[in-house]
């Protein structure tokens, strides 16, 4: 028995898993600015998805991005908490296999 492999089906795969990995993203990020700290409105509006083939990234590009969201004796009284991507992150990574796995289906009718 010989085994072809259907490279216009893994293409199409691949596509979709490209376009679940910038949708989850994009809900990761919207999760995420949830639970950014709010002074200004400046930090939550740096937030960013961005995506590199079937990589993706979630990011808030501030100076001081990084220490708000490491620095666990911050207070916050705008709202918004430490750690505002990592948490969301984390509980979140079950609803973001599902959105890639949607995709999926959606885009190639599997």
């Amino acid at each position: 028995m010989t085994l072809e492999w259907n490279t216009r089906a893994a293409d199409a795969i691949t596509e979709a898993a490209q376009t679940g990995i910038y949708e989850a993203a994009e809900a990761l990020l919207d999760q995420a600015i949830e639970k950014t700290p709010v002074q200004d409105g400046i930090l939550r509006a740096s937030g960013r998805a961005t995506q590199e083939g079937l990589d993706a990234a979630v990011s808030f590009n501030t100076p001081y991005a990084v220490k708000q969201h490491e620095e666990l004796g911050y207070q916050h009284p705008n709202g918004g908490q430490a750690k505002y991507l990592e948490v969301p992150a984390n509980s979140f990574a079950p609803m973001m296999e599902q959105i890639v796995a949607q995709a999926i289906v959606r885009e190639t009718g599997l």
